[in-house]
């Protein structure tokens, strides 16, 4: 896997904006709900069961911050935390695929995350996760496709990286990378973490920094 340099400014930043406090504050299950386009958006958006409230526990060194459960689709609105140092919201999205539901209440959270992706004018970016022991599947590219769509701008973010031997890893970057290569709204870097040992954690962090930055904030 290719290595960045990032600028060790931008390191330490994004070492900063993650070691203060970032707090859950709502739950919202229609876009009458969202809190006010007063801050930079990054959200987040995965498979049921990709890992996703895990690696938002690792992003902002806790434990329980996102609720983690070994129950697909448990995450059923849009939850919003945010920085109280920085000008960030993070969005924690419904997992898309399997989800133990009923399906009225399956197609009413697919509708919001819909509204929210294509209406939200503060959303900067959109973090895909995809789990690195399958590379993207064909319900991660109809999110990439959507997003391409509304020109939402999103980085695919390989999850699990610890499970699969780095042969298999490598396959699911080539994948990746591949599906991505010439979708308009896809930042060419893909990033590789595991939520259980930390990797990749620093490059998400100095990342979202940069995302920060580039908005003047």
């Amino acid at each position: 896997m290719t290595e960045i340099n990032y600028p060790t400014d931008l390191i330490e930043r994004g070492r900063l904006l993650f070691a203060r406090p970032i707090l859950f504050t709502k739950g919202c299950v229609s876009l009458a709900d969202l809190p006010p386009m007063d801050r930079v958006e990054i959200a987040f958006a995965g498979r049921s069961n990709v890992g996703k409230s895990s690696l938002i526990n690792a992003l902002c060194g806790t434990s329980n911050l996102a609720r983690t459960s070994n129950t697909p689709g448990r995450t059923q609105e849009l939850n919003i935390f945010e920085s109280q140092s920085e000008n960030l919201r993070i969005v924690d999205m419904p997992g898309y695929g399997y989800a133990k539901a009923p399906e009225p209440k399956v197609k009413a959270w697919t509708k919001l995350v819909h509204q929210y992706l294509v209406g939200r004018a503060t959303l900067r970016r959109v973090y895909v996760l995809i789990d690195s022991r399958h590379g993207p599947k064909d319900n991660d590219i109809s999110v990439m496709n959507e997003l391409d769509h509304a020109a939402v701008s999103y980085q695919v973010v390989l999850t699990k990286a610890d499970k699969p031997n780095s042969e298999d890893v490598e396959k699911a970057l080539e994948a990746t990378r591949w599906q991505i290569a010439k979708r308009p709204a896809a930042h060419p870097h893909v990033l590789l973490t595991s939520s259980e040992k930390g990797t990749g954690i620093k490059d998400l962090r100095t990342e979202i920094a940069m995302l920060l930055a580039s908005s003047g904030t």
